[in-house]
């Protein structure tokens, strides 16, 4: 066990160094913002570094990667503004240009294209950066463009596009516009120009721009190559280290009934049974926004005919849809910690009860607060300062505004702090799961202290320090830190039920943590690849995130387990249904978070495929597959040890595969074939094209969107019918008074 707890100190002590100094170098190395921006020959100033930061904050109040995408992060139906504005701004130099031979760039023979497009690339691709004067200058000709682009996205963002669900006036200060289209160039600039002595930009040639020869590097093929080799060499390692190894656990009599049966529940854990009904009206709040965001794919600012843009435009709907997913997730394994922790230590702990109500209330307060805030900040009724800290931050999965991320943060302490104080009692005892325990609480505190890394930027923070930041709390905190605090919880449930032995879930629980956060912790780089990142976020990224493949394949195995679990002792049976959606959690993290992710993690892949539909398949999969499906499990387990009755099989039934069914039907009819279609015109055409109205809206696109209903009806079903169960079941318990 020493060696297991060394490797794991190990990976954990050196991934962070590793990533740490990647940070320190993304610091160093970002695309700078001048000063000005100027004229060449003149010196007129065309923008200051305020309106370049501003602009920043402007696009962040109008819902930022919630409308369109930024170097690739953000939302689907509008364009990538990076992609489109260097696409537009190529394109006018070079029918202006071509003017000189009386005839369009697209009809110049050859040699003539390819001496304007020399031009173009020499104007572009030059970085005039002055280290010096701290500026930029332009040349009169993209002045011309840049001047052009401005109109188009004035109009776009005051007077609203439906084919990109921006509705009427979400912006119409003539100022903050003048201030957004700054910030938009810079990122255009950053992705066009080369960095200095480089012969790649600031975004390694992100996008695929043909016109200014943005193409894949060399050390984005090498890498990928690399990654898929190193996939290939640990899985066959791990299979053989799991051959060798997966029998040789404690052996156990199987006990003859439910060792839990008669297990006397304390006054805190029915304490917990509230959270399963807020949990349920997040859950059906947030799949009620999906449905409108989705719709707005195909209607642009209207639910059948009813203009409802003005009210809950795409960027409120899309970020109450995703932050509902977070939120609802998270209470859950969250109320499983609280209602475990007394089971732990075996005692009540005095306060707990007025700590699971604070959070309670804390939850309350915390969703409905920052869900108003956002509206008010989408509708610029807050400053841009105030929306900051109470709106819209503009950022995927931490759209909430600062002051309610705090009081997240708070609530978070608080719940370390209480689940912590039974896991310290019970290490305390000394007994087989003491390893078992201290993986637990190492997770625990992750989960409080990971959070944080969401405030280590602030309002005018640049975006790749943003971005390094943002998938610390993302990628680090949900998918590493939540994925050890799973295997553990559902370690330790296994061994009260005297399936597996308390000193073999530890070594197990361990050893899996290990394998995890070998590749977790430092696969977080495969998230900036083309943000503003030096190349060694590439290399590190493209290494590690094929190690987080690697346990997924095993997924198998695990499915086995559990079904031998299921079939073991007929007592078992009562947990059928909580081990089915353990058993869907194993499929979907082998398809959604190790097919799918794979698909879209290499460099070679995401360098064109990033920001499409390809990237909507994966996060579906994996967050409700996965993490949804796990928060169910969680769910239903915790009920099973309440209930005193049968369970009424059929809702559950229903659901479980209405919600299985309804998610592949979602992928394979809509969202795989959109990302196919999207995936090979960013291939042969350039970016741009993949992300503009005319494919998205075409026949062949907008049939796949209405098909998509197939899948959403069923899994709506699901969902429905998961909820018509805990609720009941909920409030059955609540109503008992011998509990």
């Amino acid at each position: 066990m020493k060696k297991t707890w060394l490797a794991f100190i190990s990976v954990v002590v050196i991934s962070f160094i590793v990533l740490i100094g990647v940070g320190v170098e993304v610091y160093q190395t970002q695309p700078p913002i001048p000063e000005k921006v100027i004229i060449k020959g003149t010196g007129e100033i065309v923008y200051t570094k305020e309106d370049i930061q501003i602009g920043q904050n402007v696009w962040e109040s109008i819902g930022g990667m919630e409308v369109g995408s930024i170097w690739g992060h953000g939302s689907y139906v509008a364009p990538d503004w990076t992609a489109d504005w260097i696409h537009k701004e190529a394109v006018f130099m070079l029918d202006t240009w071509a003017k000189e031979y009386n005839m369009p760039y697209s009809e110049l023979d050859v040699e003539k294209k390819a001496a304007l497009k020399a031009r173009l690339i020499q104007d572009i691709r030059t970085n005039t950066f002055d280290e010096t004067t701290k500026t930029i200058s332009i040349s009169p000709e993209r002045l011309k463009a840049i001047n052009e682009n401005i109109k188009h996205y004035t109009k776009i963002f005051s007077e609203g596009k439906e084919e990109y669900a921006i509705q009427r006036g979400a912006l119409t200060d003539t100022k903050k516009l003048s201030q957004l289209n700054a910030f938009l160039f810079w990122t255009s600039w950053a992705a066009s120009t080369n960095r200095p002595h480089e012969d790649y930009t600031y975004t390694s040639n992100w996008p695929h721009e043909p016109l200014i020869d943005n193409n894949i590097t060399d050390s984005s093929i090498i890498w990928s190559g690399l990654s898929i080799v190193l996939l290939l060499l640990f899985i066959g390692i791990l299979t053989y280290y799991y051959l060798l190894n997966h029998e040789k656990g404690d052996l156990l009599t199987k006990p003859e009934s439910d060792p839990l049966e008669n297990m006397q529940l304390l006054p805190s854990q029915k304490a917990v049974l509230k959270y399963f009904l807020i949990i349920c009206f997040l859950i059906a709040l947030q799949v009620i926004l999906g449905i409108l965001t989705v719709h707005y794919t195909v209607e642009g600012q209207s639910f059948f005919g009813f203009e409802l843009s003005q009210y809950l435009p795409y960027s409120i709907t899309r970020t109450w849809h995703t932050q509902l997913a977070v939120f609802w997730i998270a209470a859950t394994w969250l109320a499983t910690g609280l209602f475990l922790a007394p089971m732990i230590s075996g005692k009540e702990i005095k306060h707990h009860i007025l700590g699971i109500n604070f959070l309670f209330i804390a939850l309350l307060v915390i969703v409905l607060g920052s869900m108003f805030g956002e509206w008010l900040g989408v509708h610029q009724f807050l400053d841009l300062t105030t929306n900051f800290f109470f709106g819209h931050q503009g950022y995927e999965y931490m759209d909430l505004g600062r002051f309610w991320q705090i009081l997240l943060g708070v609530g978070l302490v608080l719940w370390v702090f209480m689940v912590s104080q039974h896991i310290l009692f019970a290490i305390r005892k000394n007994d087989n799961s003491k390893s078992l325990l201290i993986i637990l609480l190492i997770s625990v505190m992750a989960i409080g202290m990971f959070f944080f890394s969401g405030l280590m930027y602030g309002e005018n923070s640049s975006l790749p320090v943003i971005n390094y930041w943002r998938w610390w709390l993302v990628h680090l905190w949900v998918e590493g830190f939540f994925e050890v605090f799973a295997t553990v919880v559902i370690a330790y449930i296994f061994s009260q039920l005297k399936i597996i032995s308390a000193k073999t879930a530890g070594r197990v629980s361990v050893a899996s943590a290990t394998i995890f956060l070998a590749g977790g912790i430092l696969g977080t780089l495969h998230h900036l690849y083309f943000s503003g990142t030096p190349v060694k976020a590439i290399a590190l990224g493209a290494t590690f995130s094929a190690l987080e493949v690697v346990p997924l394949t095993l997924m198998g195995f695990e499915i086995r387990e559990n079904w031998s679990h299921l079939k073991s002792t007929p007592w078992m049976q009562k947990y059928k249904w909580p081990i089915f959606f353990f058993i869907a959690v194993a499929f979907w993290n082998f398809l959604g978070a190790g097919v799918f992710g794979f698909i879209i993690n290499p460099p070679i892949a995401l360098y064109y495929i990033q920001g499409l539909n390809t990237t909507a398949v994966h996060a579906h999969t994996a967050l409700f597959g996965v993490y949804g499906m796990l928060g169910m499990g969680f769910i239903l387990i915790c009920l099973r040890f309440y209930s005193d009755r049968v369970w009424e099989e059929s809702k559950l039934k229903k659901a479980f595969w209405a919600l299985n069914i309804g998610l592949i039907a979602m992928v394979v009819l809509s969202l795989l074939p959109i990302g196919i279609i999207q995936a090979y015109t960013s291939i042969t055409k350039g970016y741009s094209f993949a992300r503009e109205s005319e494919l998205l809206y075409s026949p062949t696109i907008q049939t796949l969107k209405w098909m998509r209903m197939i899948g959403d009806i069923i899994f709506s079903v699901g969902i429905f019918y998961f909820c018509w169960f805990t609720v009941s079941e909920t409030i059955y318990n609540l109503k008992r008074k011998n509990i």
